[in-house]
């Protein structure tokens, strides 16, 4: 893989879409900007997302809705009432559930074609660089600094993009 590709050119190449997909993807496919090869090369992308509360469950939903193949995701969070009004991918219902399950179970009903890997653990210095190594490009979606520092440091280590936001 050069070091311009983010995504593996074998890997998109062993790439199919099937019908459904197709179909599901119809408003990609009709874009030149993404068309068939965007879209192969979107389920063939591995993207690592760190936090799955304000920032992160928009993001985690959009993810899972353009096809993103492979969504790790770190929180080790409960969801609590005070999230509800802007951590969108979470529903009453998930009042006291990790937040994990409540943002992998709406993602894969977003998406059944989509991976879904959890991470129910804290990001920290003694598992950072296995955690994000798996993954094309990394998202932090965190609100504190020291984990912010933490996945910068771990993405300048391993060459990755750190894709983050306030």
């Amino acid at each position: 893989m050069s070091s311009k590709t983010l995504i593996d050119p074998a890997a998109v190449a062993d790439t199919a879409l099937s019908h459904e997909e197709v179909q599901r993807y119809s408003r990609h496919l009709i874009m030149p900007e993404v068309g068939m090869d965007g879209q192969k090369k979107l389920k063939a992308a591995s993207v690592l997302l760190i936090g799955a509360g304000g920032l992160g469950s928009p993001l985690a939903m959009y993810l899972a809705a353009a096809g993103v193949g492979r969504i790790g995701l770190v929180d080790y969070d409960v969801v609590d009432y005070t999230n509800l009004q802007r951590q969108i991918i979470h529903g009453t219902k998930d009042v006291g559930r990790p937040k994990l399950h409540s943002a992998r179970d709406t993602m894969l009903d977003i998406n059944p074609h989509i991976q879904v890997d959890a991470y129910e653990i804290p990001l920290t210095s003694d598992n950072a660089l296995e955690i994000l190594e798996p993954y094309d490009i990394i998202i932090d979606g965190t609100d504190n600094f020291p984990t912010r520092y933490l996945t910068n440091d771990a993405c300048v280590l391993l060459g990755k993009p750190n894709v983050y936001g306030s």
